[in-house]
């Protein structure tokens, strides 16, 4: 990190492959001969199977929701492709020696949907919502204990120990600023009792409160998400009139979608689709590097997970994994191995061992643990493709290399909502999937280790490792080749609990309509709709 104000000055590999990616999908409509759009055509639309269960803010965390928040809600600073941080809703922000206080300056002319401006308040309010409510993303606003506003375009964040991610933390778009006034007048509270003092999140799916260049006009579960342009939008006029993100579950569907002009950008083809499309002269496509990746969770802490309990059982779970025979099943071979729950590329993963496929180990391990004669396990997931992996398919070449080793894999497919109520409760085994938020590493290690907050320790139902704890704490005081170290270090650590095994980081298929340019893979909006448009002619 450089000096204050914190930037990232060291790009990691994955940020660098996310703007090369970016780069080429910004010229693939160059390369078509299809005619531009009609000067009628104002409004895209995107096809993908909708992960949402909720359109609040402060309680989502899914990749529909990255879009969403990007384009509704707006953080106080942005991250580019490149990794590196730029002004949006503040336009100064530095923090102090130790990095336990970051002070911002909100520029003077951004306001939001109603008209009204986005004032030091409104930081206040959401920042303390977001960390009271105490859900998915709350996370990202671990151990600040106080945010203040000394007057209307200045907030002050202080944090109990030192954070230097903080900068890139506050880019993620689950920060996103709320219209206090409006939420408050519809139920919402940021009070220390949020979590169950808190009506708002009915209102939410429909109605948004938010400064972004587009505003929520309507959302039909299982159907389609629809942004209109926000007429008082204080920056810079949006490429559309609307956004709709419409439900298509299947690839095939969203394939055949695209080819009938249906849909504009297919965003969950499987590369089974590719053959198809790369020379249909209406359409344009490219295979780009990715930092999201799909992997299998398990909860030894759950019930029905007491194996799990053992860590050699894991690690034979870990070990009896075709890994290339999964990545060619899914995504046809275009993919990695990832070691553990931080993606290839980001800070603390270089040297990392990556999976290897032992099934004699893993018998000699289930031999050592007392599962010699075999072993049942129950795996409930999503039925749902993502960044091109079928998740019925990736768990069915899982049983198969499983039952190799005597691991039986009791498959439980459910619907994404049905699964997401249960994944609550706890499974001894899912299939889950992550893009990330923010550039900083630290956002893996707070998601998945054994620390303090963690989504993972308390889904897994473990408790805290205190090394983890120290380290992480650690890494957050450190810059440079110190806080390298203690991030490979605590990479290290999350591979050995072999809770998050990583199946594929597999690349991603960006498809549309020749009539789109700008088609892209964001490092944390999923999908920056500030960068595509429909061609000029």
């Amino acid at each position: 990190m450089s000096p204050i104000p914190l930037r990232r000055a060291r790009k990691s590999r994955v940020v660098a492959r996310a703007a090369a990616a970016m780069a080429v999908a910004i010229g693939l409509a160059a390369c078509s001969s299809a005619a531009p759009a009609t000067q009628e055509r104002t409004g895209i639309i995107l096809g993908r199977a909708m992960d949402v269960t909720t359109l609040d803010i402060s309680r989502s965390l899914c990749d529909t929701c990255q879009i969403y928040n990007a384009a509704v809600y707006e953080s106080l600073l942005h991250a580019t492709p490149e990794g590196e941080l730029e002004p949006l809703l503040a336009e100064k922000w530095e923090a102090n020696a130790d990095n336990t206080q970051f002070t911002f300056t909100l520029r003077a002319d951004a306001v939001f949907s109603d008209g009204s401006p986005v004032e030091a308040k409104d930081v206040v309010w959401s920042w303390e919502r977001l960390k009271n409510l105490a859900g998915s993303p709350s996370y990202f606003m671990a151990g600040i204990t106080k945010v203040e506003a000394p007057d209307a375009r200045t907030v002050v964040a202080t944090s109990e120990l030192p954070n230097s991610a903080f900068f890139n933390i506050v880019s993620a778009g689950y920060t996103g600023i709320i219209n206090s006034d409006v939420a408050a007048e519809n139920g919402a509270t940021a009070d220390a009792n949020a979590a169950s003092s808190d009506q708002a999140e009915q209102w939410f799916l429909s109605n948004s409160a938010g400064s972004g260049q587009y505003v929520l006009d309507s959302y039909a579960e299982g159907s389609q998400l629809v942004l209109k342009a926000n007429d008082k939008y204080w920056g810079e006029k949006p490429n559309f009139t609307d956004v709709t993100i419409k439900e298509v579950t299947d690839s095939s569907a969203q394939l055949q979608q695209l080819q009938q002009g249906d849909i504009d950008v297919a965003m969950q083809l499987s590369f089974d689709a590719l053959g198809q499309i790369e020379n249909a002269p209406n359409l344009t496509t490219e295979v780009v590097p990715s930092p999201n990746f799909v992997y299998i969770a398990l909860s030894p802490g759950k019930a029905g997970g007491e194996a799990l309990q053992d860590p050699r059982v894991r690690e034979a779970v870990r070990k009896a994994i075709d890994y290339t025979s999964v990545i060619d099943a899914t995504v046809a071979g275009n993919g990695e191995k990832q070691a553990t729950g931080v993606p290839n590329g980001f800070e603390g993963t270089e040297g990392l061992p990556l999976p290897e496929y032992d099934p004699e180990g893993a018998k000699a391990l289930l031999a050592e643990a007392g599962h010699g004669g075999g072993l049942t396990l129950q795996a409930v997931f999503p039925t749902f493709t993502i960044y091109g992996v079928n998740f019925a398919t990736m768990m069915q070449s899982i049983q198969q290399s499983l039952g190799g080793v005597g691991i039986q894999l009791d498959l439980q497919p459910l619907e994404y909502q049905a699964w997401a109520d249960r994944l609550g409760e706890g499974i001894p085994v899912t299939a889950v999937y992550f893009a990330p938020d923010h550039p900083d590493s630290i956002q893996y290690f707070q998601y998945f280790g054994l620390i303090e907050g963690s989504v993972w320790a308390e889904r897994a139902g473990v408790p805290v490792n205190p090394q983890q704890q120290q380290l992480a704490v650690a890494a957050l005081s450190q810059t440079g080749a110190e806080r390298t170290a203690s991030y490979t270090e605590l990479a290290k650590l999350m591979y050995n609990d072999a809770i998050i095994l990583p199946v594929v980081n597999p690349q991603y298929l960006l498809a549309s309509s020749a009539d789109v340019t700008g088609n892209n893979l964001d490092i944390t909006r999923n999908l920056d709709l500030t960068r595509i448009k429909f061609n000029a002619g």
